[in-house]
């Protein structure tokens, strides 16, 4: 609904606004107020963002702000800040997350302009929530990188960490993501949780090679969360590291003998280096 003429007007500075990221009956109270009171929006897409304030009553000017924007836009949207409300928005979900409205935040910060964050719908944390994967401790780290080796280096890194790790994916590449799983951090529960909030979504769980089985068969569509479960619990003594690297020593070096041992037990890869050494001077 469209502001009235006896409604307030907003204070000068940045507000930051999170929109739907699909129903549009997921945009809060508070944020269709703001965009009905501010006096211009910052979107990535102004045909996007068109749709959602044509939805709420609203006619605003936009401002395009994305990842082309040079640093001459950032510092005429920070000036227009210091006498006039302007919304931040993306094109769904929470500004800031994987987009970079964050250049644009931490220059108005530095030149004193007032920020207001307005909480809202948000792709990762649904996913989340609908995966059934431990949510106590997670990892929210974008998009895997399009190259082989460089996704694999990452989600190598990353499997260190003890959380659910979650990442942004493409359709076209879901299935070469879910492979390099397999590959790299084998045993691990994912999800792909697909067209959230819409008609069609869906989250299917299980094992990297049942998961990608599905879509093999069944291509995706559509805006994709990723999600790969911690490593299971284990308990590994010291006796069992050792009885691993020895094996392995027999035809590996020890620093891939440290690496396997570390990825499979979740032991410090250092200390497990140091003991294969030891055992190889034996």
């Amino acid at each position: 609904m469209a502001a009235s003429v006896s409604e307030p007007s907003l204070s000068p500075g940045l507000y930051i606004v999170a929109t739907p990221i699909g129903n549009l009956g997921d945009i809060t109270m508070r944020a269709a107020d703001i965009l009905a009171r501010c006096d211009g929006i910052a979107c990535e897409d102004t045909r996007v963002t068109q749709k959602l304030i044509r939805h709420l009553g609203v006619s605003k000017p936009l401002w395009r702000y994305d990842d082309h924007s040079a640093p001459n836009d950032r510092a005429r949207l920070i000036q227009s800040m210091r006498d006039r409300a302007v919304a931040l928005v993306s094109d769904a979900g929470m500004p800031l997350i994987s987009d970079p409205g964050f250049r644009l935040v931490r220059e108005a910060r530095e030149a004193g302009i007032p920020i207001t964050a307005l909480p809202g719908a948000n792709a990762p944390l649904t996913a989340l929530a609908l995966s059934g994967l431990p949510n106590d401790r997670f990892l929210f780290a974008g998009f895997l990188p399009p190259k082989e080796k460089a996704r694999a280096d990452v989600l190598e890194e990353l499997g260190r960490v003890r959380s659910t790790l979650i990442f942004f994916e493409t359709a076209p590449r879901l299935a070469k993501s879910l492979a390099a799983i397999a590959t790299v951090l084998p045993g691990r529960e994912v999800a792909v949780a697909r067209e959230l909030t819409k008609m069609f979504e869906e989250c299917r769980s299980g094992t990297p090679e049942d998961v990608l089985a599905h879509y093999e068969a069944h291509p995706p569509k559509g805006e994709i969360v990723l999600l790969v479960g911690p490593a299971p619990e284990q308990e590994h003594d010291s006796d069992d590291a050792d009885a691993m690297l020895r094996e392995l020593l027999e035809t590996e070096k020890p620093s891939q003998a440290a690496a396997q041992v570390a990825k499979a037990t979740g032991l410090d890869r250092k200390m497990l280096y140091a003991r294969a050494m030891e055992l190889k001077a034996q």
